[in-house]
């Protein structure tokens, strides 16, 4: 009876699940999922509720001082979303090795065009601002949300070439350390140069490492989180930041190189064959040690980078993105004093920065430079394409909203950014996802 239980659980429960969560798209279907109970959490009557929760302050107590005591708000983007970017530099430092980034050549492209799609939309944004009160808002619609924008375009799957979603990654990375930078430098009161000096320090400690050989995956754990993290989140400067450098510097190579694998899982696989079975379902003991080495070699032989990328994934697509969502993207319309909405003009700034000045950022800093003939587009992206990617750079959502407490001490001029960046994210998703659908 209860193999038959068992059987009827693994055959509709966890299979069909495991078929689900292998799917690229099916992160993006839980985002989106996400996205919209977010939204309905924030317009219903547990609104108060949902609201209060994430404004919970959680620290480390310390011989009766308190440290790091934030909110929840914060620990999901600051700590969770760390974890994310970690995955993406991860992923970014792959393909500089081996795959779509190799050639130096490939990244002048996505960079010129992330550059271009900061500078436009904040001009933009002066352009209906400027000499008004509001002027400090300039660097809302700068930002692309890397975790709402890739979400999207893997809801496409197998449709999107691979070379299409590093651009997009890679733009969107230099896009959120751009946005960094003008929040260091123009939102940003006081910078602990202590605090970041001891990250960048606890950096070079792990890069050594990496140089010396050192291959375990605990050891850059500990510094990373410990170290590099902490001290970026204490200095001022955005802790996702510090994920993105430590995963630049986890080693790319493994202990065993992939001919010597080879050669000792032919010889143990030789071994094993020719011991004699035995006539129970149990292996004997000279086979189960044989299975072992061939673990601990085919462990030693992945690097440590794509053995924590491939580990990581599933966790950050399926736990950290819609827990990110649920904190993020609750706006309650119900409050909105609608005589108050455009009494200045920082929704529209915000709205056509982030829905026109991205596109036409992007794709015009592109077309100067394959124009010029500093960078060429890759064969599988098309015009279209880029234009697709564009718009989906148009999302901006966590770092818009975040500079957005920055620039307004105003609640009618915060509420104002909110809608604008939301009208914005919406309808550049939809537009960039009907033409990467049909490109």
């Amino acid at each position: 009876m209860n193999s038959k239980i068992e059987n009827k659980v693994k055959n509709n429960i966890l299979m069909p699940l495991q078929v689900f969560m292998r799917q690229e798209k099916s992160g993006g279907i839980v985002l989106a999922i996400s996205v919209i109970i977010a939204l309905i959490l924030a317009n219903s009557p547990l609104a108060e509720w949902y609201t209060h929760f994430f404004e919970y302050k959680i620290g480390v107590s310390l011989n009766g001082s308190l440290y790091m005591n934030y909110s929840i708000h914060q620990w999901i983007n600051d700590g969770l979303m760390a974890m994310f970017f970690f995955v993406v530099g991860l992923e970014l430092k792959r393909e500089f090795i081996s795959g779509e980034l190799a050639k130096i050549r490939n990244t002048i492209l996505p960079i010129c065009a992330a550059i271009g799609g900061m500078i436009i939309p904040a001009v933009i944004y002066l352009i209906f601002n400027n000499g008004s009160t509001v002027v400090s808002g300039w660097g809302i619609p700068m930002a692309t949300d890397i975790a709402f924008s890739l979400g999207i375009l893997y809801l496409l799957g197998n449709k999107i070439p691979q070379s299409a979603k590093v651009f997009l990654t890679t733009l969107a990375i230099v896009d959120d350390l751009g946005a960094v930078i003008v929040i260091a430098l123009f939102y940003t009161s006081e910078i602990s140069l202590l605090n970041l000096g001891i990250g960048f320090c606890f950096l070079a400690v792990m890069f050594v490492a990496n140089k010396m050989g050192v291959k375990n995956v605990i050891f850059y754990a500990i510094l990373g989180i410990g170290g590099v993290w902490a001290s970026f989140l204490l200095s001022g400067v955005h802790a996702t930041i510090a994920a993105v450098l430590s995963a630049f510097v986890i080693p790319a190579d493994s202990r065993i190189p992939e001919h010597i694998f080879v050669a000792r899982a032919k010889k143990l696989l030789n071994k094993f064959s020719q011991i004699k079975s035995s006539e129970f379902s149990t292996l004997k003991a000279n086979q189960v040690e044989i299975i072992d080495r061939i673990r601990t070699d085919a462990k030693f032989a992945v690097p440590p980078l794509q053995r924590l990328e491939h580990a990581m994934h599933p966790m950050v697509s399926f736990i950290i993105m819609p827990i990110f969502a649920l904190s993020n993207a609750g706006i309650s319309f119900i409050k909105i004093d609608f005589a108050s909405l455009f009494s200045t003009n920082v929704a529209i700034g915000v709205m056509f920065g982030l829905l026109l000045g991205k596109p036409i950022g992007i794709v015009g800093s592109t077309m100067i430079i394959t124009k010029l003939k500093i960078a060429t587009f890759p064969k599988t992206i098309t015009k279209r394409r880029i234009i697709g990617l564009g718009f989906l750079a148009s999302i901006g959502f966590t770092m818009s909203m975040f500079v957005s407490t920055l620039a307004f001490t105003n609640h009618d001029n915060y509420v104002q950014a909110m809608v604008g960046i939301f009208s914005a994210s919406i309808l550049g998703g939809v537009i960039g996802y009907q033409l990467l659908k049909k490109a």
